[in-house]
């Protein structure tokens, strides 16, 4: 029982980065992003493509694919949800709802239906692990994924509080008039707000790769996971994404050691 809790406790480090994102979108303007999912698998295989033509090792892919997806995330804000969200609460997530189901059919057009995994690419660290009294076996890269969904939902929490950008976010998710009125430009708030969720996005969808396989609709099921940490941990708060993911983690493994016949 001891190893299906500390295994637990370690996905819900990637349930968390995972749903990192989505709760720090929704905290910040308010949006739910079905995309979300679509999003992380679309860094996957893009992380893919580039070791797999271009030999570049998927850390090293990040320097490229991060990047890329904090302007797809700015690109998002400016020319889809900006616009959709003079059309009232709803349009924005039937935007996303539809964004989600070209980017799934555009992968499944690219690269089939046959799944993909980073692991090949990244040697050992795939599989290797350390043991710990009791014999318990402890995955390098779960530690890894664990401590950076730590870092960065602490990063997170500094930076909208300790940072004048942050600060400006903040004050435009509470009330884009007040702080118009104060020289906030809401407009650049929210842009640079949905650039930084899909960076955490790429981050995501790397260690999903890493981690386990994807094909191009695997975006539903990280949605899924996303959603369901954010909610348990609190819609909008950030350390209650950590606190959720560790929950629904380990309900999941619990949930089978207890009985592994009738668990989904």
């Amino acid at each position: 029982m001891t190893n299906q809790i500390v295994q637990g406790i370690l996905l819900g480090g990637y349930y968390a980065l995972i749903a990192c994102g989505l709760s720090f979108m929704f905290s910040v303007m308010r949006i739910i992003n079905l995309a979300h999912g679509s999003l992380a698998v679309l860094s996957a295989f893009a992380l893919w493509r580039l070791a797999s033509r271009f030999h570049i090792p998927p850390f090293y892919g990040l320097a490229i694919v991060l990047p890329l997806m904090a302007v797809i995330g700015w690109a998002l804000q400016r020319f889809l949800l900006e616009r959709s969200a003079r059309g009232g609460a709803l349009l924005p997530i039937l935007t996303t709802f539809g964004l989600a189901i070209v980017i799934d059919n555009v992968l499944f057009e690219q690269f089939g239906a046959d799944t993909r995994s980073l692991a090949p690419f990244i040697g050992s660290l795939s599989y290797d692990s350390w043991e710990w009294p009791g014999s318990i076996y402890v995955g390098k890269l779960a530690v890894i994924i664990f401590i950076t969904a730590v870092v960065l939902l602490g990063g997170l929490q500094l930076f909208l509080t300790r940072t004048g950008l942050g600060r400006s976010i903040r004050a435009t998710s509470e009330d884009p008039d007040t702080a118009g009125l104060v020289g906030v430009d809401a407009r650049r708030a929210n842009a640079v707000a949905a650039a930084i969720a899909m960076v955490t996005v790429g981050l995501a969808g790397a260690f999903l790769g890493m981690r386990a396989t994807f094909d191009p609709y695997a975006g539903a099921t990280q949605l899924l996971f996303a959603f369901e940490a954010a909610v348990i941990g609190g819609a909008g708060s950030l350390w209650g994404t950590l606190v959720g993911g560790i929950v629904l983690a380990l309900a999941q493994t619990l949930g089978a050691k207890i009985h592994p016949q009738g668990f989904l």
